[in-house]
């Protein structure tokens, strides 16, 4: 008979692994500097280039796909929002995921446009803000283009 914890689990999660380390690192939801002095976040995942793993790809993708989740179902609560087609939604969501979104429905002549269906004025009403002048002309246009068209042009 085996004991417990004499061998790896068959899923290759060792579940009394984790626990200790989380137990001696905690769970930080936001980055924090560690007692040597480099940026840190989650449970203890060191984020500086010179020490650390940062994140992987994969961890970045799968962080983007988290907060797309989370933005759609924020945005979700707005009829304006939901009025609009998936692109337009999704220029939307790239908004909210670079502003917050408080700083997209402080936007409010702009929704006001797209409410009504006005895609012109909307994509006229992104560009006269410091927002616009943060973010790069391009991007700036390729958003302007997929609340204007509705389309990936």
């Amino acid at each position: 008979m085996q004991s417990k914890g004499l061998y790896p689990p068959s899923n290759g999660v060792d579940e009394q692994l984790i626990s200790k380390i989380v137990e001696h690192e905690g769970i930080k939801r936001f980055a924090y500097t560690d007692t040597l002095g480099y940026v840190s976040v989650g449970i203890g995942r060191c984020l500086d280039a010179k020490k650390g793993k940062g994140l992987s790809v994969d961890e970045c993708f799968y962080l983007l796909a988290n907060d797309i989740k989370d933005l759609k179902s924020e945005l979700g609560k707005f009829d304006w929002y939901n009025k609009q087609n998936y692109v337009r939604q999704g220029a939307l969501i790239e908004m909210a995921f670079n502003l917050g979104v408080n700083g997209l429905i402080n936007f409010k002549k702009m929704i006001v446009c797209l409410d009504g269906g006005n895609f012109e004025s909307a994509a006229k009403e992104m560009a006269d803000s410091t927002w616009a002048t943060q973010i790069g002309i391009n991007r700036l246009k390729d958003l302007q283009s997929r609340i204007r068209l509705g389309y990936y042009a």
